[in-house]
């Protein structure tokens, strides 16, 4: 409460002392007709403020959101920590034929993609097993409820572009098709990976004589149709002629995706399977052993890959594993407990996945600050629960269906790791953790407080190498090459169709490390006007003394 209170106190002073922009931002916002007011901003030196305007109003923070999910992993779970997929069965293996289904069991791991695969399957075929007898069957159970994408409104217009990727815990190899595209004159010619079976590729699209590097402008929606066995992914609307571009997409159903790639790469090693694919039903996998496995990089390694190129699927990933998962020494994950996951309310805000419970440890209340979180938890404590074996061979208790449970304890995990830096969470509005949403909100001043808390902690150099560096990685690889905050400042972006943000650490013009957090919310921010505005603060705390 004492270090809240002095925050509170040292942004009061800011709000009446630094109130008023620095002349080049607002030069730059008067330029682009977006006014004063639309834009939050917080810079501090020292814990000191240089800037504060509206740094307690609620703001969409788009992609800046991931330092909220990304920071909090990085503490909670630390950086060793590592998701899993498994090849699981309960069945015999007799004259190397696998008698009965073969269980692929989601993890939440980012890096389960088409090769990893490869290696699973090899290792069945290295034990001798070379038919599978019984079903493939698909355990998303991890997440509940596991599959959050059927029956979503498309975010936008493109819903097959990689960045509107919706996660489970068992996302092959982000369920997506590269397309390869070169036409000559008269004819366009199309190339497909991975190769899944009995899935081709056609196009109805119409050449046409435009710039190629322009050739989006042309694209529309692909489909796909089924007849019988046979799936046949398609095209549709304009391309360049004498073009050559690579695209990737998700179109398929991820069951089909799934199931049709690992027939295929089951073929290639020279297996045979027999039966079909099905999605896990809760249990089902209670008493089984362990076939193969994958482990994923640290989460360290991973936290570049979210924050530099700014990956959504990737972040929301990690978002719905704060609610399900904590780190193992030995295997790299395992399942929250079932005792935990059944009564997250009665968990101490600091004793939260990653963390350990003794027996005669008394719980306090929940922070009274995160009545969001409660609500949602609350609700499904009070639900009849089911259980779920999950990797790592723990059982976890699952709310019923209809309900957001991972989420929803996801956020609660957020909410007291800010509770415990006294942080207040006050107008903080979390979705997915990924910043793509529009209902999302952060204050300035929590973006401010989250980062000074980074500062602190044990993970600080693993949390700072993951943010883009100004002209040089990510998505701050084409800004500020002519500003002093050139290769110096590490600023994660974020934009939405009306919204510009940064957040981060500049260097000032003596090499202090200053906090810098910057919103606008406006419908002007577009063609480079809000990002101009938010350069010129950064460049502005680079130069200052």
């Amino acid at each position: 409460m004492f270090r809240r209170l002095i925050l509170v106190s040292v942004l009061a002073t800011a709000t009446a002392v630094h109130a008023q922009l620095p002349e080049p931002v607002a030069r730059a916002l008067q330029a682009a007709g977006i006014p004063q007011d639309a834009m939050g901003a917080i810079v501090l030196r020292g814990g000191m403020p240089l800037v504060s305007h509206n740094p307690d109003r609620p703001m969409q923070p788009a992609s800046t959101m991931k330092l909220v999910t990304t920071m909090v992993g990085l503490d909670q779970l630390g950086p060793v920590f590592k998701a899993r997929t498994e090849l699981r069965t309960s069945a015999d293996v007799v004259n190397g034929v696998l008698q009965g289904d073969l269980y692929l069991r989601g993890g939440a791991d980012p890096d389960f993609n088409e090769d990893v695969l490869v290696h699973m399957l090899e290792k069945l075929r290295t034990q001798g097993i070379r038919k599978i007898q019984g079903d493939l069957v698909l355990d998303r159970q991890l997440f509940q409820p596991a599959r959050t994408d059927i029956g979503v409104a498309p975010f936008d217009e493109s819903p097959e572009a990689y960045y509107n990727i919706i996660p489970d815990a068992l996302l092959l190899n982000m369920n997506l098709l590269r397309v390869d595209m070169t036409s000559t004159g008269s004819k366009l010619k199309l190339g497909m990976l991975p190769q899944l079976e009995r899935v081709t590729i056609e196009s109805d699209m119409t050449l046409i004589d435009a710039d190629c590097a322009k050739w989006e402008d042309g694209w529309k929606l692909p489909d796909y149709t089924r007849k019988g066995p046979k799936i046949t992914v398609r095209l549709h609307g304009t391309f360049p002629r004498n073009c050559s571009k690579t695209t990737v997409i998700n179109v398929l159903e991820r069951n089909d995706y799934t199931e049709r790639l690992f027939r295929s790469t089951w073929a290639r090693l020279g297996g045979t399977f027999t039966g079909t694919a099905r999605e896990a039903a809760p249990a089902s996998a209670s008493a089984t052993r362990l076939l193969a496995e994958h482990v994923s990089r640290p989460l360290a390694d991973v936290l570049r890959d979210i924050n530099k190129p700014s990956d959504n699927g990737l972040a929301r990933t990690l978002f719905l594993t704060l609610g399900s998962l904590e780190p193992d020494p030995v295997l790299g994950s395992r399942p929250i407990p079932a005792v935990r996951l059944a009564s997250p309310l009665q968990m101490s805000p600091a004793v939260l996945p990653g963390d350990s419970l003794s027996s005669d440890a008394a719980a306090p209340a929940a922070p009274a600050s995160a009545q969001s979180a409660q609500s949602a938890l609350a609700a499904t404590a009070a639900a009849p629960a089911r259980s779920a074996m999950v990797p790592g061979g723990g059982e976890a208790i699952f709310p019923p269906a209809g309900s957001n449970p991972t989420a929803a304890r996801a956020e609660y995990v957020i909410r007291a790791w800010m509770q415990r830096h006294g942080i207040d969470d006050t107008g903080l509005v979390l979705e997915n953790g990924s910043g793509l949403s529009r209902t999302e909100r952060v204050r300035p001043a929590q973006m401010a407080g989250l980062l000074q808390a980074a500062q602190k902690s044990l993970w600080m150099p693993e949390f700072l190498t993951s943010l883009p560096i100004a002209a040089v990685d990510g998505t701050m690889k084409r800004r500020l090459k002519d500003s002093p905050a050139a290769a110096r400042a590490r600023v994660k972006t974020g934009t939405l169709k009306n919204v510009v943000a940064i957040a981060g650490y500049v260097p000032d013009a003596h090499g202090e490390l200053c906090v810098v957090v910057a919103m606008i919310n406006h419908d002007l921010t577009g063609n480079g006007n809000g990002r101009k505005a938010i350069d010129a603060l950064i460049d502005w705390v680079a130069q200052s003394q």
